[in-house]
């Protein structure tokens, strides 16, 4: 398939987007590879192959949601300059 003048421009109108002058040339010629490139790709034979929607089927393991003990907070605000409790102290900016 070749880009021409009137399918750049229905382009242009769909992402309203506008293309110089001077690089008009360019983007057909970059447009033009792109669906070679796709033009590539349709030859493939993938009647075989299913498609694919998920990968949780057969694919990745879930573990149980369980709740654990966790120090993080006290780790964290082990560094910080000022603590109230388990959180940051901070100066009061609005009054």
């Amino acid at each position: 398939m070749q880009i021409d003048d009137t399918l750049l421009n229905k382009l242009e109108k769909l992402s309203a987007l506008q293309i110089s002058d001077e690089k008009r040339e360019e983007v057909k010629k970059q447009l033009s590879e792109i669906v070679s490139f796709v033009d590539i790709l349709n030859e493939l034979d993938l009647s075989s192959d299913e498609a694919v929607v998920s990968s949780i089927k057969g694919g990745t393991p879930l573990r149980e949601d369980e709740s654990r003990p966790s120090d993080v907070i006290d780790t964290i605000l082990k560094y910080a300059p000022s603590r109230e409790g388990h959180f940051f102290a901070v100066p009061k900016i609005i009054e």
